[in-house]
Order: structure tokens, then C-alpha cells, then sequence
């Protein structure tokens, strides 16, 4: 009987934290592939801000000078396109969590919802077994 009723409990605080654990497991993983992304971009812009120094440095007369002009604005033209390729793709990466999210609450929900029924009924038929108890009791 103790070891029905130990079961019992650890089977039950296991589906109580059983939500929480898949909660936390997803925002763990969105935290990392976000972060992971947000470090890749970060060595891109750090990568292009370097060559631009570094183009800055061979500057040695008028024409270096001019064609240094050009190379700038299409870097900035390219460091726009990167950043809005960027802010796209973290955009979606939210809505994918978002997404992911909204079906582990859906799902959870559900679960509770029959773990409630599913205890209703359990409760509906455990009066029924203790008035017949009682009855015996009544008789001896």
C-alpha cells in the first residue's frame, strides 16, 4: 500500500513538473541558438569594421583616397543588406519560439485538462467506496 501510494506521488510530481521542464528546456535551447546567432553577426560586423580600418591605412594619395570613398559606401550598402538579413532572421527565429511556445501550452493544457477529468472520475467513484465501507462498519 506505501509503495502504491510512494508511486502515486512521485508519478504525480513528476507530471506537475513535467510542463515546467519542457518550458524551460525550449527557452534554453531559443536562448542558445539566438545567442549563437547574435555572435556570428557580431564577428561579421567586427570582420568588415577591420578590412575598412585596414583599407583606411593604405590611404596614400587622392586616388587611394577616391577609391576608398567607393569601397565605403558599398560596404555601408553591404553592412545594410547584412543588418536587415539579420534582423529578419532573428524575427524569425521569434516567431518559431513563439510558435513552439504556444504548442507546449496547448499540449500542457490539455494534459491537465484530462489529469482533471480523469481525477473527477476517480473522485466521483472514491465516496461510493467509502459509504460501503462505512455501512459495514455500521452493521457489525
Amino acid at each position: 500500500m506505501s509503495d502504491k501510494m510512494t508511486d502515486a506521488f512521485n508519478e504525480q510530481t513528476r507530471q506537475f513538473f513535467e510542463p515546467m521542464r519542457r518550458i524551460n528546456s525550449l527557452m534554453l535551447d531559443n536562448m542558445e541558438k539566438m545567442t549563437q546567432y547574435q555572435l556570428e553577426s557580431m564577428k561579421r560586423y567586427s570582420q568588415m569594421g577591420t578590412e575598412r580600418m585596414r583599407s583606411a591605412g593604405d590611404i596614400s594619395d587622392a586616388e587611394s583616397m577616391r577609391d576608398f570613398g567607393t569601397r565605403q559606401a558599398e560596404m555601408m550598402n553591404e553592412l545594410s543588406r547584412q543588418m536587415l538579413d539579420d534582423a529578419r532572421a532573428m524575427s524569425e527565429m521569434s516567431l518559431e519560439f513563439k510558435n513552439q511556445l504556444e504548442q507546449l501550452f496547448a499540449e500542457t493544457g490539455q494534459q491537465m485538462t484530462e489529469q482533471a477529468e480523469k481525477a473527477g472520475a476517480s473522485a466521483k467513484s472514491e465516496p461510493a467506496k467509502a459509504s460501503s465501507q462505512s455501512s459495514r462498519g455500521s452493521k457489525s
